[in-house]
């Protein structure tokens, strides 16, 4: 072999030892916890296949509810196999809790100077969480069988909705803040509750629904014509034809939104940072609020007219006009409002 031989082998060696470690850094594919149906589906293609077509790095799904995914980080806290988790506000607040959460640099993720500062979650100098989109808790209604549109949540009380009306147990995410949402309206003091389940008592329904899921089946078979359903199940049941229609009272929405996390240990951070930051965009926010009529969380988000009426804070709304809770508070209530439930509600 000629000395020219020699030196050129040897510098190809060295480029190829200088350059394997950088291309090893970008993983073929990223795991993201995200929720099943139409959520999952508006998350691909808002956020994660625009992601893929910018950086070739494939989107593996692992679906699941926020507190399911919550329990799969607590499980892999050790060698977390989900790079990015979609979670809701409250189970987020538990997250950080279990230490499960990592800190979101704005250097690595720098559209998170677009987004407004109520979506930006910090605990101490961490930032946590950052919402991409908000949803509301409001009135769904049959416009079949409801005669007057509902404008009040005391219009549940109604006589003639008797045994056909819905709202979420304590089992659902949004079950234990609708209670002190309902305190709030009635001016019922948080240290004492027993006005609001006593008021909640007297309501003749026809299911207390658990799950969103649960919900849109009983507005779905006519076994609930009125009562409360998230505005993002409500408007994909009219999208799909039923004759059900969302409003927001005039005593308000209780609200709160979908949340990405970079979990703590991941080994494709980068990556994942790139992912969230993807998500960030003016155009996958308007994607998702044309797709799930998710309130835009950053700034200055274009909306079309027919999505924007149909947004958490309804037309010509904005993320002021939602009623958007403490979840530390609701958290240290949880356990003595599931148990009063339990006791006074649930066994009626």
């Amino acid at each position: 072999m000629t000395r020219l031989v020699r030196l050129a082998l040897g510098a190809l060696c060295a480029t190829i030892a200088f350059t394997a470690p950088s291309v090893a850094q970008q993983p073929a594919s990223i795991t993201i916890a995200w929720y099943g149906g139409n959520w999952g589906d508006a998350f691909k293609a808002c956020v994660a296949d625009p992601f893929t077509k910018s950086t070739g790095i494939a989107v593996t799904p692992e679906i699941g509810t926020s507190t399911v995914t919550l329990s799969k980080l607590q499980q892999q806290k050790d060698a977390p196999t989900i790079d990015v988790a979609w979670m809701d506000g409250g189970i987020s607040e538990l997250a950080l809790a279990a230490g499960v959460t990592d800190n979101l640099d704005a250097t690595a993720i720098p559209n998170l100077a677009n987004v407004l500062p109520e979506a930006i979650y910090k605990s101490g100098s961490t930032t946590y969480a950052v919402g991409t989109g908000y949803y509301s808790l409001g009135i769904a209604y049959n416009t079949q069988q409801v005669e007057t549109p509902p404008t009040s949540w005391n219009d549940l009380w109604k006589p003639e909705f008797e045994d056909a009306v819905t709202i979420p147990s304590p089992a659902n995410s949004s079950g234990v803040p609708f209670v002190m949402f309902l305190s709030k309206i009635w001016n019922v003091p948080t240290s004492d509750l027993s006005a609001t389940f006593k008021k909640i008592k007297e309501l003749k329904t026809a299911l207390f629904f658990d799950s969103s899921g649960a919900a849109t089946n009983a507005y779905q078979s006519g076994e609930a014509i009125i009562g409360a359903h998230f505005n993002v199940g409500a408007w994909d049941l009219a999208d799909k034809g039923l004759p059900i229609a969302f409003v927001v009272p005039k005593e308000g929405v209780w609200a709160t939104d979908a949340r990405l996390h970079l979990v703590k240990g991941t080994q494709k951070k980068e990556a994942a940072q790139k992912f969230i930051n993807q998500a960030l965009t003016p155009e996958a926010s308007a994607c998702l609020a044309e797709k799930l009529y998710l309130g835009p969380s950053l700034k200055d988000v274009s909306v079309k007219p027919e999505a924007a009426r149909k947004l958490p804070w309804a037309e010509n709304g904005s993320v002021k006009n939602l009623q958007l809770f403490d979840w530390n508070e609701i958290n240290g209530r949880r356990a003595s409002i599931v148990d009063t439930w339990n006791r006074e509600i649930a066994r009626k």
